[in-house]
């Protein structure tokens, strides 16, 4: 039997709140989206690149996701010391660059794991948590790091609905 991407329900959405419930309900759903995008795709479909000379992919997407979430909460905002999942210093686009040869069963359990890594490391932080980053040296709020990923996600999430209709036509909100 053939591996497929599982399938997913996407949550709904909260549109009253405090600000923290919104904003990770927001995140969560633009991490659901993601999976809704790829649910039902085999592996060779997860590899197909957009158009050359990109190397992106479904599945590069969430490899990427995986190291992005990573780079946000964990290492910068938590201060916590771990390495990237998919990129290297020798190859810093690895997570799209190394997809023919990934396993997206791992790729897409490390991802799950991921956000529920970065989800606790990021709990006890108020919003108005701040911390300053490693390369730039600029102080960044725990605030805007959520705002920045709703942000990458749904940049990211319009390229996935490109590559799903490139894959197989299926279109959809």
């Amino acid at each position: 039997m053939t591996w497929t991407a599982p399938e997913i329900v996407r949550p709904r959405q909260l549109v009253v709140g405090e600000e923290r419930s919104l904003l990770q309900d927001r995140l969560d759903y633009q991490r659901a989206t993601l999976l809704w995008r790829c649910r039902g795709l085999t592996a060779a479909q997860l590899v197909i690149r957009s158009v050359e000379p990109s190397s992106m992919s479904l599945l590069g997407l969430v490899r990427h996701m995986t190291d992005v979430e990573r780079a946000w909460f964990r290492r910068r905002a938590a201060r916590q010391e771990v390495v990237y999942q998919h990129s290297t210093e020798q190859n810093q686009d690895g997570e799209f660059d190394d997809v023919d040869t990934a396993d997206p069963v791992r790729d897409f359990a490390l991802y799950r794991g991921e956000i529920e890594l970065c989800d606790a490391a990021v709990a006890p932080l108020s919003l108005d948590y701040s911390f300053v980053h490693p390369r730039t040296g600029r102080e960044i709020g725990l605030r805007w790091v959520y705002l920045h990923m709703i942000e990458e996600y749904a940049r990211h999430n319009g390229h996935a609905d490109l590559l799903r209709e490139r894959i197989d036509g299926v279109t959809g909100e």
